[in-house]
């Protein structure tokens, strides 16, 4: 299917319309960059001495790739963990028995619910009421990442899976699959298929979402490479900016890789029929 047959194609009329209101918009958004601009200008933010550090060799070294090292690590170490939680608790949340079904809705309902700061914290700061141990920095954030995000990947899933025609299931029964072969050989890989845009965007928002780790003071990008940058430079607002365009950078990178991802599976995910 094209995007296409997802609307009515417009007329000349319908055209015009958007032409005039594309023009309309892009002279707006001009304006809003040019009174920037002379804003920024007016306070000497675009001052060769402000931007200069951040061409150095020892200030990457020292502060951005650092930083970036740190949000990647927690970042990788989250999706990999939310996604093993959130396709556990999927399949929890949709089994035929009560007893597994109802609790684990309530643990995906409740870290849905709860701010992922909030997770943090508890992780960081409570942990040795617990447990006795006070854990790191990276173990907080990837506690509250897993968590949260696991939860929201375990309802897109979900939400995958029951969106499947019922007659795929009917179908893999029909020729001898037990449940767990149903759900593992055909609903999961057409679920999984068909949510994937989903999850890449989840995965974006997991990236974004390490930058919490500051408050618990995990070196990260926000905090070694702004933080730290505008401390010994006073440059905010240039710092702002390169760390900023290096998470659009590596963002734009993930989407990119969907669409690859999404362009080379010509193979469809096997589907059953009756006989």
């Amino acid at each position: 299917m094209t995007y296409a047959n997802l609307y009515e194609r417009p007329g000349p009329r319908g055209v015009r319309r958007n032409r005039v209101l594309t023009a309309l918009v892009a002279a707006a958004l001009l304006a809003v960059a040019y009174i920037v601009y002379v804003r920024f200008d007016e306070k000497d933010q675009w001052a060769a001495e402000k931007w200069t550090p951040l061409l150095r060799g020892d200030v990457w070294a020292t502060f951005i790739l650092p930083g970036l090292a740190g949000t990647l690590a927690a970042a990788v170490a989250g999706v990999v963990l939310a996604a093993l939680f959130g396709l556990v608790f999927a399949v929890a949340r949709m089994s035929e028995h009560r007893w597994i079904r109802v609790p684990a809705a309530m643990v995906v309902e409740f870290f849905r619910s709860v701010p992922l700061l909030l997770l943090i914290f508890f992780a960081f700061f409570g942990s040795y009421v617990l447990i006795g141990v006070n854990v790191s920095a990276f173990a907080a954030v990837v506690f509250g990442l897993t968590l949260y995000n696991g939860s929201v990947i375990a309802e897109i899933v979900r939400a995958g899976v029951l969106s499947l025609p019922k007659g795929q299931r009917e179908a893999a029964y029909a020729v001898g699959m037990r449940k767990g072969q149903v759900m593992r050989l055909v609903l999961l890989p057409q679920a999984v298929k068909a949510m994937l845009p989903a999850l890449i965007s989840q995965f974006v928002v997991l990236l974004k979402d390490s930058a919490l780790g500051l408050i618990v003071g995990y070196d990260e990008l926000v905090d070694r490479g702004l933080n730290g940058i505008a401390a010994n430079f006073s440059n905010v607002i240039p710092a702002a900016i390169l760390i900023a365009a290096i998470f659009i950078v590596i963002n734009m990178g993930l989407d990119r890789l969907a669409s690859r991802l999404g362009a080379s599976s010509t193979a469809r995910a096997p589907r059953v029929r009756s006989r």
